[in-house]
């Protein structure tokens, strides 16, 4: 008879500041979100907090001007952004103009797919998205079947910070509702991917069914709470 594995928790840390204590000036970081959907709100202070500079930053949006990364664009922390959306971020305008933000502008879809390839150790792959456009200026551009593709390079970083809502210790992660979005592919673009949840599980708790990202892809686990989840403009239905 088989002895089972003891459950372990070498991955869950004290506080998001000790999770990114080994993050230095100069790192890339993939982090996910979608708006201010799914954002990992409290790493990101933690990374405000340990006043890194001359970061790199790959994700879909820059947040808003005070929420989100947008917190890193006013303590002057990101030099460089890797994004698909710049918009509703005046700090983000202003910086771009006077120079001070360097700014990659990426087809949202190629963003995606991008990250997913650097995950999955694909160092580049051809898409239709840009050809055409100030997107395929510098990029090598071939033809198949009669339609050209421009060839785009894959996405990693040294560090993931993501967003989940539940993990057990083992790091098997499972994401709610629309704060899925960039999340799954952000964990797998990071050498070290570092998560926060808003519930951590007992091993065997979670479905594996229903785990959509393995815990192979994280390296570090922290319990968040009290989020302020924020929408970035609230739509309502007359009754």
């Amino acid at each position: 008879m088989s002895t089972p594995i003891a459950p372990t928790s070498a991955k869950v840390r004290d506080s998001a500041a000790e999770a990114t204590a080994d993050i230095e000036d100069g790192a890339t970081l993939v982090v996910g979100g979608f708006g201010l959907s799914g954002i990992p709100e409290q790493l990101i202070t933690a990374v405000r907090d340990r006043g890194v500079t001359d970061l790199t930053v790959i994700s879909n949006n820059c947040g808003v001007d005070d929420y989100g990364l947008g917190i890193l664009l006013q303590t002057r922390q990101i030099s460089k952004m890797i994004s698909s959306y710049v918009g509703e971020n005046k700090v983000f305008e202003r910086q771009y103009l006077d120079g001070e933000l360097d700014v990659e502008l990426v087809p949202q879809g190629t963003l995606a797919e991008r990250m997913r390839a650097g995950g999955a150790g694909i160092p580049a792959f051809f898409t239709p998205a840009g050809v055409g456009t100030p997107v395929a200026d510098g990029k090598e551009t071939r033809e198949f079947d009669g339609k050209h593709y421009l060839l785009e390079r894959a996405l990693t970083a040294d560090f993931a910070l993501v967003k989940a809502w539940k993990a057990d210790p083992f790091g098997n992660l499972v994401f709610r509702h629309t704060a899925r979005n960039f999340n799954p592919l952000a964990a797998t673009a990071g050498r070290i991917t570092i998560v926060e949840v808003e519930e951590l599980v007992g091993v065997g708790e979670l479905d594996a069914d229903q785990v959509h990202t393995s815990g192979l892809y994280v390296q570090r686990i922290v319990v968040g709470g009290h989020y302020e989840k924020r929408i970035e403009r609230l739509v309502e239905r007359d009754a």
